[in-house]
């Protein structure tokens, strides 16, 4: 005999076993991947920051200058850095991830995961300097 739908007295419930909101403090792996999905909030923020940046150059100096004066303020620069930290925490978790994503074979062998993440690291590094230098000459 069928049931009429939202019979309760007739449908099976599953049993969920209580979860608590701190479960990712119980393992260093679930907390960095916590750590990681957060840090996707702040990857956003970066974005947005760029943005209004290129809006305020876009607009003109008075628009610019405005922006250095906001972005000097206190809670923008902390946010900043915290941003940076998340930044780095994503980038070191993706680098790590990669070798598991990635399969690549060279001449039949395949690569081992360390030269993957290594040339990810590596290729990081570079492009940091070249940054770090174009910022730096005068």
């Amino acid at each position: 005999m069928n049931n009429p739908p939202g019979d309760a007295a007739y449908e099976p419930r599953l049993y969920r076993a209580p979860v608590s909101i701190l479960w990712w403090l119980r393992r260093r792996s679930y907390f960095f991947f916590v750590l990681r999905e957060l840090s996707s909030v702040f990857v956003a923020w970066s974005v947005v920051f760029l943005l209004l940046l290129i809006r305020a150059v876009g607009r003109g100096g008075g628009q610019y200058r405005d922006f250095l004066d906001w972005s000097a303020t206190a809670w923008v620069i902390i946010l900043n850095l915290v941003t940076l930290g998340f930044l780095v925490l994503h980038a070191i978790t993706w680098f790590n991830l990669t070798p598991a994503a990635m399969v690549l074979r060279l001449r039949g062998q395949r690569v081992p995961p360390a030269a993957i993440a290594g040339s990810a690291y590596l290729a990081w590094v570079v492009v940091s300097a070249f940054v770090v230098w174009i910022v730096m000459r005068r």
